[in-house]
């Protein structure tokens, strides 16, 4: 079954559940988080323990973390991903708002931050950012219940895109970058993550 398929037939399956609509939603991030196209249905080794009794739950179903991420594809049409110091898993660069920020300043913030680069400054061609999209999961290393929503951007025009992968190196606070493709392994990845190089593959913008 096509991925974008077997996602919307899990997400009515959700809706028609009963369960309250937060509830719906870490059910349905939990199974997608779980399906490789190279695996088909199987459950993440990382969720191996989530119980339907966490679900029902109103406890587990009202805490949310808001972040920013960027989305940047190299030459290659590679990913950029990051893993932290002392980490196993890679993650979208990123992070979260600091009080009073606006997602710009506060997504310029972490990638220097994080990926040693000034977005305002450092690409010769005129450079802006753009809103990608937004997911939903369950967050990584979190106990049940709490969702990270993502909200993640692009750096426009493509000619200033493509110098950053020339211009990115890791902060101290960074142990690895790292392009990936779509074949990199869900394992290594959060469960953003992993429904992020999905959906970047399934718009033939990353092989």
């Amino acid at each position: 079954m096509p991925s974008g398929l077997l996602y919307r037939s899990i997400a009515l399956a959700t809706a028609i559940s009963g369960l309250p609509f937060p509830c719906q939603l870490l059910l349905r991030t939990s199974l997608i988080s779980g399906l490789s196209p190279l695996r088909g249905a199987i459950l993440h080794p990382r969720f191996s323990s989530f119980k339907m009794s966490e679900v029902q739950s109103d406890e587990v179903c009202n805490t949310y973390i808001d972040k920013l991420a960027l989305i940047c594809i190299n030459s290659n049409r590679k990913q950029l991903v990051a893993r932290s110091v002392g980490k196993s898993v890679y993650f979208t660069p990123g992070g979260k708002r600091e009080k009073g920020e606006t997602d710009e300043e506060a997504l310029r913030r972490e990638c220097m931050e994080e990926l040693s680069v000034n977005l305002s400054t450092l690409t010769n061609t005129a450079a802006s950012i753009e809103p990608y999209g937004n997911f939903e999961a369950h967050a990584y290393g979190k106990p049940p219940g709490t969702i990270v929503r993502m909200t993640c951007f692009r750096v426009t025009p493509r000619e200033a895109e493509l110098e950053l992968e020339h211009l990115v190196k890791a902060s101290a606070e960074v142990e690895e970058l790292k392009w990936i493709d779509s074949s990199f392994e869900r394992e290594k990845l959060t469960v953003t993550g992993i429904m992020i190089l999905e959906d970047l593959k399934e718009k033939n913008l990353i092989d």
